[in-house]
This record gives structure tokens, sequence and C-alpha cells, in this order.
């Protein structure tokens, strides 16, 4: 993620024109309204996780930006927006709805429409921009809802505003070929939860649609893998399909439901018994607490998997650790 500016590395009498340039040419033509008496302090990062352009805005002082009538051009690009409270409550207002959204929910915009982006406080916020084709849903749905707040309470939101917020911060550590999966994953699930918001899931491709269920699967397997008694009967019940089609949605991963749980278990255990603040913690509960109560069952899948018995392993593992 490239830094577009800092203020304090600009002289106070520039700053305004200078954070006014950059927002116009990150985000396009703007207009933008600040009480020209408040010092201007701030920093604008941004970046492109493949497909998907990312924006990172951090500014502690009030102001606004408004995209008017006069700046929208026959041949301004047709971009949907979601801007993510990270922190603070920026004001989103667009199509006669204002949302002022709280930290970890977001909302969509349409670039192409007249909108407004205010903050009467300190916010930290990501801004992220989508073709108006990648969002697989009918241009008058999401009209229904810009400006819309979607929360994290359940549903798509909630695995989709943590995601939006590692990928802002972390955004520079992927490597470009993680960069072009994450971003169908951003994409899916941002669509996805639009999509609950408008009471339209089903008009989504099925192929997003699989993607999505099997990462609300995932993370349900996370949540629930210290439990002995978590299998497919119980997976696909949580998620209101049959056992059958979440074997399939399996199978299109080169794997069944049964050996991911047990490839988690067992790579959360060995995290744990690599940890040296997990040192006095036996082996045998570390294997519990992860959904493996049999000792000697564990024992020989860890060590078929990894090569060695979990004792020797977390002693390879502290002695190099020093």
């Amino acid at each position: 993620m490239a830094v577009l500016i800092r203020t304090r590395d600009v002289p106070a009498a520039r700053r305004y024109d200078e954070w006014r340039s950059i927002v116009c040419d990150t985000l396009g033509p703007l207009d933008m309204r600040m009480d020209p008496d408040v010092p201007l302090r701030g920093a604008i990062d941004a970046g492109q996780l493949g497909s998907v352009g990312v924006g990172v805005v951090q500014t502690s002082t009030p102001h606004s930006v408004h995209r008017t009538p006069g700046m929208i051009r026959r041949d301004s690009p047709e971009l949907y927006r979601v801007v993510l409270a990270m922190s603070g409550r920026p004001l989103l207002a667009q199509d006669g709805r204002e949302a002022q959204l709280r930290p970890g929910e977001f909302a969509i915009y349409d670039f192409a429409r007249p909108y407004e982006l205010a903050y009467d406080s300190a916010v930290h916020l990501a801004v992220f921009s989508f073709s108006r084709e990648m969002l697989a849903l009918p241009v008058d749905s999401i009209a229904k809802l810009t400006a819309v707040p979607i929360t994290t309470d359940g549903g798509t939101g909630a695995l989709a505003a943590p995601l939006l917020r590692r990928v802002a911060l972390d955004l520079e550590t992927y490597q470009p070929a993680s960069a072009a999966r994450l971003s169908t994953v951003v994409t899916d699930l941002v669509t996805t939860a639009v999509a609950e918001r408008a009471e339209q899931s089903d008009t989504l491709p099925v192929e997003s649609r699989s993607r999505t269920l099997l990462l609300r699967v995932h993370t349900f397997i996370e949540q629930h893998l210290g439990e002995p008694g978590l299998d497919p009967a119980t997976i696909a019940a949580a998620h209101h399909v049959s056992v059958r089609q979440l074997h399939r949605l399996f199978e299109t991963q080169d794997t069944t439901v049964a050996a991911w749980i047990r490839h988690r278990r067992l790579e959360r255990s060995r995290k744990d018994l690599a940890d040296v603040a997990l040192r006095d913690t036996s082996v045998s509960v570390i294997a519990a607490r992860w959904g493996l109560p049999d000792s000697a069952h564990f024992s020989r899948l860890f060590r078929h998997t990894y090569g060695l018995p979990p004792a020797e392993y977390r002693r390879a593992c502290l002695i190099q650790a020093g």
C-alpha cells in the first residue's frame, strides 16, 4: 500500500491543497469542505487487492467530501464503493438516506451519483472500489441500499466486516497470487452481504453463493473445533443445507468435511505445542482442547501428518525457541 500523504510531512500552508488533490486523484473529482481555522491532520494510503481498489483514510480533523451533480460526467467510471468504519462515526449520505456508521459497520454507495461522506470527529476508515459489473446484483437492488448500514450482528456481514478490516491493515503483505484470490473472496462477501440486506440472495450466481457458503462453513468449523461431536450433520443443520450438499461443497476443494475438520484440529494443536507460553500444558490437554480427546489416536494422527510424535515436535520447537 502506497503512502499518498502524511500531513505531518507537509507544511501547514500547503496541507489543505495537497490533501484535496490526493483525495480527488484517488477517489475522483470531489468537493471538500473544512473549517479553514482547524489544523488538518491525517494520512491517506492506497493500493490494489487484485481488481479491488483499497484506500485507507485516517484523520482527526472534521471535514466532508461531496460528489456533486456537476462533477459527474458521462464518462465518469461506473463504480460502487464500500466504506468501512474502523474507528469513529463517519456519515454517508446518498439517495435521501443517511448512515452514521458505527465502528465495524460498512455501507455501499454509487460513485456515479451524488453523495456526501462526512466526519465530525476523528475517524479511521477504509474505502473499497468495485467496478459495477463485479457486484453481481441488479442495479436497482443496490440503489435501494446505498447509505444503509450493514452490521456485523449476523449473516454474511459478520464475515465480511472483519475480513475487510484485515485486508485494509495487511494489504501490503499479500503476494500477487494471494491478493487475486482474496479479491474474489472480498467481492463475494460484499455482494452476498448486500444481497442478504436486500433479501435477494437467490439472485446471486451459483458460484458466488457456493464460495460464500464455504467461507461460512469454514468459520463455523473454526468456532467449534473443540467440540468432539462436530460432524457433517451438525454443520449441515447449522447452515440449512443437506449433508449431501455439504459434501459436494467440499468436493470442489478436493477434500472432505471430516478431513478438513481433522486438518484444522491438528493445525491448532501443532500451533499450541510450539507455543512457549503453553509449555507446561500437557499434550493430552492441548489435543482435547481441539476436539481430539483420545491421546493415542491423536499421537498417531500427528506423527502421520508431521513426521514426529507430538512430544518430540514440541521439544524441537522449544529448543529452537531457546
